[in-house]
């Protein structure tokens, strides 16, 4: 049976405290899970109906291309963040609403199909007494990610919901414009109170969650 994973949950440097190590495989598997959600968006909005001549800038497999700076300091504050926002052209679709809904749903589902890919593989490794700490790094970041962009707030993928329950209006859509101007901010803002206060709610309710899946995949228990 593999071993217990070789990082917490969530997998959050320390500084001074973590070491060169600790700060390689995690800057690897939070690049790995930023790729994975923007280029899983773009796969999904292609195959839906929304496609761009050349691939447009979404199929770049380049995670540098895909940092958001408010997502990227999530990254080392909360152990999750969030890519750039993928372009997508909802009235290519055949049905706009649901199917940008898909195409950005298609972000966390990415994620937990790295995670369970890399799951298999640290499983494997373990088996033959490797001892191992990157792919358990890409199994607990990718999990987190996952996890937390199905919260409905924006920027995160989840928010994408929100705009198949509530029917626009131009009221609203002014709304929308301006919580998107704000809510990263605001997200950002509250991980780091968290922090800075060790008084995390919703790392409460969604790290046993998330430390379920991580061992039901590892060890299908």
């Amino acid at each position: 049976m593999p071993a217990p994973l070789a990082v917490p949950v969530p997998f959050l440097l320390h500084f001074p405290g973590s070491t060169v190590e600790d700060i390689a495989v995690f800057c690897v598997a939070a690049l790995v899970a930023v790729t994975v959600s923007a280029e899983s968006q773009g796969l999904a909005a292609t195959l839906l109906g929304d496609r761009q001549s050349g691939g447009g800038k979404r199929f770049q497999f380049n995670a540098f291309l895909h940092l958001d700076p408010l997502g990227t300091l999530c990254f080392f504050v909360a152990g999750f963040g969030w890519a750039k926002e993928v372009k997508i052209d909802a009235a290519k679709f055949r049905h706009p609403r649901f199917y940008l809904m898909l195409s950005r749903l298609a972000g966390p589902l990415g994620n937990f199909m790295m995670a369970s890919i890399a799951a298999s593989i640290y499983a494997l490794l373990t088996n033959f007494g490797f001892e191992d700490k990157a792919f358990s790094s890409v199994v607990v970041v990718n999990l987190m990610m996952a996890i937390y962009g199905l919260i409905c707030v924006y920027p995160l993928p989840g928010s994408s919901i929100v705009g198949l329950v509530f029917r626009g209006g131009e009221g609203f859509d002014k709304t929308v414009r301006y919580v998107r101007l704000i809510s990263p901010f605001l997200l950002l803002a509250w991980f780091v109170a968290a922090r800075l206060l060790d008084r995390d709610v919703i790392g409460t309710v969604l790290h046993p969650l998330v430390r379920s899946i991580a061992l039901f995949l590892t060890t299908g228990m």
